[in-house]
């Protein structure tokens, strides 16, 4: 298997910038479809070595997953998938020249990895994500974690499993609120790392940690302004979580405003605060800030790029948008509506372009994508003790919780490993990752 179509300058161009769930399935299905068979030359830039499928990070943060069972290495998937992947992070446009601008990428040892430069293309797909938005609340960003990357979610996982064995070993007795987490934003973000971080707890204790009693040392507490939690779902459904998740243990505080954040509490509206040892930030959703105005091109308040119903965006039609970063319009809502930032949009934009990509080359007109709404699926914990949130919000809604729902829940995940692996190799991981699940923790203990 070569790459030597890959080097012909004479091939259309087409560089994909952001490698998350839309970005790397794009990649991989325009590989397959015209980099193998020498019809484009295709380019995917991302400022990390690998991927990790962002629904998962709250069981990152957990340690209810082993990122390095998970990651997808991009270098070898382009290698698979007959395209090619440059490390580097996107800082300018100039659609005149099209040519994209890159800082330099320096390791972690602060070694210049590539250096700073330019890449031209023929067409560009911007598929760079989202962001938490802090709405400039003080401290947050001195003071909370956010789960916006996986080096973010390992870094509170090292920061709770050295907090609680800290507590395990001292020898006076524990400080009030000295073990409490607080997660600000009661999306599925920060309902599904409550509730994992509560089974994740007992797990630990079990380790070991005797002296901790996970249920009355350890506090989770979840901070919503809105007046419940999972605003953007259907009110039933909300009620019917927020329920497992009382059962669970879980501090609610709605309609709750947060002031500041410090290093060892969250202050509220109204002179009131909770303690914590760790503070979580997952509220809000932004596109990266380098969007805004970039290359002239239009964006919206939270530096999202305006794209039409075909997904080009509003000013060059040889820039393409998808995921979180583009704000596409969503007619049957209404007018002014836009697609929500989901992991599914992503996904069924990526298809829309792969199987549309041939006729844009050829000078055709792209045809307008239409999005389809599944509904969405929220984790509540272990197998046994899962609560699920299922409903199609363009139709008819549903509850299911338990097992089945866990079980609905993975197989969105086996979906978007299928479509950048295919069936045997996933297959042969999922055998492989249930046998070495049998002769290891069942949660990280580091």
């Amino acid at each position: 298997m070569t790459h030597t179509t890959q080097n012909d300058p004479d091939l259309h161009h087409i560089v994909i910038v952001g490698g998350g769930a839309g970005g790397l399935e794009l990649a991989s299905m325009l590989g397959k479809s015209l980099g193998k068979k020498g019809k484009a030359r295709i380019t995917l830039i991302d400022k990390n070595r690998t991927h990790i499928w962002k629904p998962k990070l709250h069981e990152i943060a957990a340690g209810s997953m082993d990122t390095g069972q998970h990651e997808v290495d991009y270098l070898a998937q382009s290698h698979w998938k007959h395209f090619r992947y440059r490390v580097g992070e996107m800082t300018g446009l100039d659609r005149e020249k099209k040519q994209i601008y890159l800082a330099p990428h320096i390791d972690s040892e602060g070694h210049e990895v590539t250096r700073e430069g330019h890449f031209s293309y023929d067409t560009l797909i911007i598929a760079v994500g989202s962001r938490t938005n802090d709405f400039g609340i003080k401290g947050v960003e001195e003071h909370a974690i956010r789960l916006d990357t996986p080096d973010q979610a390992s870094r509170f996982h090292k920061r709770w499993i050295n907090a609680c064995i800290r507590a395990h070993v001292q020898e006076e007795p524990l400080q009030p609120g000295q073990l409490d987490v607080a997660i600000i934003g009661a999306g599925a973000t920060g309902v599904e790392l409550a509730a994992e971080l509560r089974y994740a707890t007992r797990l630990l204790v079990s380790y070991g940690l005797d002296s901790i009693d996970p249920d009355k040392d350890i506090g989770i507490h979840l901070i919503e302004a809105e007046p419940r939690i999972l605003p953007a779902l259907p009110e039933h459904l909300a009620v019917s979580a927020a329920q497992i998740m009382t059962k669970l243990g879980i501090t609610l505080h709605t309609r709750t405003y947060v002031n500041e954040v410090t290093a060892n509490s969250v202050e509220l509206a109204g002179d009131a605060s909770i303690a914590s040892e760790l503070t979580v930030w997952a509220a809000g959703v932004r596109a990266p800030a380098f969007l805004k105005d970039l290359g002239g091109l239009e964006t919206n308040g939270t530096n999202q790029l305006r794209v039409k119903q075909n997904l080009q965006t509003t000013r060059d039609p040889n820039i393409f948008a998808i995921g979180d970063c583009a704000a596409c319009p969503w007619p049957e809502k209404g007018e002014n509506q836009y697609i929500p930032p989901r992991a599914q949009a992503a996904h069924q934009q990526a298809v829309h372009l792969a199987k549309r990509m041939g006729k844009h080359i050829a000078g055709e007109t792209v045809d307008d994508w239409k999005y389809t709404d599944f509904g969405s699926l929220v984790s509540l914990g272990d197998s046994s003790a899962t609560g699920g949130l299922m409903g199609n919000l363009s139709r008819s809604t549903f509850f299911i919780n338990g097992y089945f729902a866990r079980l609905m829940y993975n197989s969105l995940y086996k979906s978007h490993q299928l479509t950048l692996h295919g069936v045997w190799k996933v297959t042969l991981e999922t055998l492989a990752n249930m046998l070495r699940g049998r002769a290891q923790p069942k949660i990280k203990l580091h």
